[in-house]
C-alpha cells in the first residue's frame, strides 16, 4: 500500500497549484513593493505597515506584536540589544491566522523576516538597491532573496488555497518578522504571544532544500582604553587601536581551535564552518594624536551541542589571556560585552513527518528530492527550535550575493516555493471544500 507521501497529486491539489501560478505576477509585484522599503534596523515601519496592508487586502485579519522587553525580556531566548525599543513606533512584527474551516488537520506557521542588512557601500551596486530590477530571470535589489521574495510566495501560497475553493484542516499562520538579521527578538515575541504550530517553515534563500542543521551564533563587542599624546611623543602613549591589533589575532586562533575540535557529524564534510567575522571596527578622533580609545564588534559561530554560556566563556578568556601578554593591557583591561545574537544551533532529522512530506511535496512539483542543507549560518528556526513544538525548517527560493553588492533572486525559484508550500499545505493542514 501506498503511503501518504507516495500519492501523486490529485485533482483537487493540482488545483491549488494552477492557483498559484494565476498569483505568479501578484507574487512578484508584492516581492518589489517590499523590496523598495529600506527596512534596515530600525527602519522596518514602512515594511511592516506594506506586510499589514497585504494581508488585509487578502481577506485576512493582520495583528501587530510587539517586542516589548519589559516582557519579553524575562524569556530565556531573549537577546539584549544596545537599541532602545519605543511604544508606538511602528517597529512590530506582524501575524495573521488563517483558521480551519474544520479540524483533522495539522497546523502550520510560516515565517518571514521583513528586515534587511544595509546595502553600503551603494558605489558598489550596478543599480539603486531599493529600486527593484528584473533582467534575466533574476530579480536584483537589497532584500529580493534575503528574504522578501519569500514572503511574497509564502503569503500567496496560503491565498493559492482559497482561490482553489478549499479551507484547511488546520489553522496556518503567516508571520512577517522583524530583527532576524541582528538577534531574533523579532519571531521570539510572536512565539511567546502564543503563536507556533506543528510545523513551522521559512522560506530563507538556501534554494529547495531542507534545512537540517545550523550552527549557534552570537555577537560581541571589545572595547580598549589607550593613553593619548601628541604624536611627537608618541612613545610615551599607548595606541587603542593598536593595541585591538594582538587581541583580534587571538580570536583568529581561538576560531581555527574551534574548527579543529571534534565536530558533530553534519559539520564534517565542511572545510570551515565556523567562522569569525570582525564586522565593525572604530577608534581615535585625529590623525596626530595617539588613540585613546577603540573597540571593535564580531560575529562568531559555535558547534549544535555548544551552549551559549560556554563559548561566551571561551572569548572572554580568549581576550584576558591576549591582554595579559602586553604591558598596557595588563594594567588596562579590555572590556567584553556580548548583545544581538545568542543563538544556539540544532539539528533535525530528514525523517521528522513535516520535513519529510515537505522533501516529497517539493519531489512532486520538480521531479527531483530535496537536498539537506546544513547551514554555517543562523536563522529564525532557533526560536522554533529551541522554543516551539521544534518541527521546524528553511525552503525558499535561490538566491545570489545576499549581504553583498548586486543581490538578487531567482524569479522562478520564487514561484516553485510559493506551489511547494501551498502543496504543502494541502497536504499537512488537509483540504476542505
Amino acid at each position: 500500500m501506498k503511503t501518504r507521501l507516495e500519492v501523486a497529486v490529485t485533482p483537487e491539489e493540482k488545483a491549488v497549484l494552477k492557483s498559484v501560478d494565476h498569483y505568479s505576477e501578484d507574487i512578484l509585484e508584492f516581492t518589489c513593493r517590499l523590496v523598495r522599503e529600506q527596512s534596515t534596523l530600525g527602519n522596518e515601519a514602512s515594511v511592516v505597515k506594506v506586510m499589514e496592508d497585504e494581508l488585509s487586502g487578502l481577506g485576512y485579519s493582520p495583528v501587530r506584536v510587539p517586542i516589548d522587553p519589559r516582557k519579553l525580556g524575562r524569556h530565556p531566548g531573549f537577546a539584549p540589544v544596545d537599541w532602545e525599543y519605543v511604544e508606538n513606533d511602528g517597529r512590530d512584527n506582524i501575524v495573521a491566522v488563517v483558521k480551519a474551516v474544520r479540524s483533522g488537520g495539522k497546523s502550520a506557521l510560516f515565517n518571514g523576516h521583513l528586515d534587511v542588512v544595509s546595502p553600503e557601500p551603494l558605489s558598489y551596486w550596478n543599480s539603486d538597491p531599493f529600486k527593484p530590477m528584473p533582467e534575466n530571470g533574476w530579480l536584483y535589489g537589497r532584500g529580493a532573496g534575503d528574504m522578501k521574495s519569500g514572503i511574497a510566495a509564502m503569503v500567496y501560497a496560503a491565498r493559492a488555497v482559497e482561490r482553489a475553493g478549499f479551507g484547511l484542516g488546520a489553522d496556518l499562520i503567516l508571520e512577517g518578522v522583524i530583527e532576524e538579521e541582528c538577534c531574533g527578538n523579532g519571531a521570539l515575541a510572536c512565539l511567546d504571544a502564543g503563536y507556533d504550530a506543528d510545523a513551522v517553515l521559512i522560506p530563507e534563500p538556501f534554494g529547495p532544500t531542507i534545512l537540517t542543521s545550523q550552527v549557534g551564533v552570537l555577537w560581541f563587542r571589545v572595547e580598549v582604553s589607550g593613553k593619548p599624546r601628541h604624536v611627537l611623543e608618541a612613545g610615551l602613549g599607548a595606541n587603542a587601536i593598536e593595541k585591538c591589533f594582538p587581541l583580534i589575532q587571538a580570536l583568529r586562533e581561538m576560531e581555527e581551535k574551534l574548527n579543529n575540535m571534534p565536530r558533530p557529524d553534519e559539520f564534517r564534510e565542511s572545510a570551515h564552518p565556523l567562522n569569525l567575522n570582525v564586522g565593525i571596527i572604530k577608534g581615535g578622533d585625529w590623525p596626530s594624536t595617539v588613540a585613546a580609545s577603540a573597540g571593535f564588534d564580531c560575529r562568531m559561530s559555535f558547534f549544535p551541542g555548544m551552549d551559549f554560556a560556554e563559548i561566551r566563556n571561551i572569548i572572554t578568556n580568549t581576550v584576558e589571556q591576549s591582554a595579559a601578554k602586553d604591558p598596557w593591557l595588563r594594567l588596562n583591561p579590555p572590556r567584553t560585552t556580548f548583545y544581538g545574537f545568542r543563538s544556539e544551533g540544532h539539528t533535525i532529522s530528514m525523517d521528522t513527518p513535516a520535513l519529510s512530506m515537505l522533501s516529497a511535496c517539493h519531489k512532486e512539483i520538480s521531479g527531483k528530492p530535496a537536498n539537506r542543507y546544513i547551514a554555517t549560518c543562523t536563522t529564525d528556526l532557533r526560536a522554533f527550535m529551541s522554543f516551539g513544538k521544534g518541527q521546524a525548517t528553511c525552503f525558499g527560493p535561490i538566491a545570489e550575493n545576499i549581504h553583498a553588492q548586486n543581490e538578487r533572486v531567482n524569479m522562478e525559484s520564487i514561484i516553485h516555493t510559493a506551489r511547494v508550500y501551498a502543496l504543502f499545505l494541502s497536504r499537512w493542514c488537509g483540504l476542505c471544500a
